[in-house]
């Protein structure tokens, strides 16, 4: 059986077409390299009602960022993060050296939410890390309503 060349051409344009959308998705959403950190927080995650604590900055390599905050009262909360430079961020958060969660995000500039419970007052760590650095991240943590 023989093909049409016309169909060998579409087949070739799908092939060039699909490899580059690959491409273009697992390359870096931009330079973070002299980024407006505060500027970009300040759109990318706006302050919010009663922040308990918020962070941002640069993750210039794979070594993770550590947090440390005193004392955070126990109860529930709404961890907020997000990042910017391609790949994704993990941010770790551990009370008393006892990990309660792990929050990921992607680093397209979008908000991840998620609810924690914090067991028991004292000091909160947040580890914030990223295998896609450098990228550029910031993270609140609210009581949940």
């Amino acid at each position: 059986m023989a093909f049409h060349p016309s169909t060998w051409r579409r087949a070739a344009l799908l092939v060039v077409g699909a490899a580059t959308l690959a491409m273009t998705a697992c390359s870096s959403g931009g330079s973070v390299s002299n980024a407006d950190i505060p500027a970009w927080k300040a759109t990318t995650m706006p302050s919010a009602a009663g922040v308990v604590l918020e962070d941002s900055g640069k993750i210039p390599n794979r070594d993770p960022l550590v947090k440390n905050f005193a004392n955070v009262a126990a109860g529930s909360y709404t961890l907020t993060v997000a990042c910017d430079g391609g790949g994704k961020a993990f941010f770790d958060v551990s009370s008393g050296g006892t990990q309660i969660t792990e929050a990921g995000a992607a680093c397209n500039g979008s908000r991840e939410t998620s609810r924690i419970k914090i067991p028991s007052a004292g000091p909160l760590s947040i580890s914030a890390s990223s295998v896609d650095a450098p990228v550029i991240y910031a993270y609140q943590l609210v009581p949940a309503s």
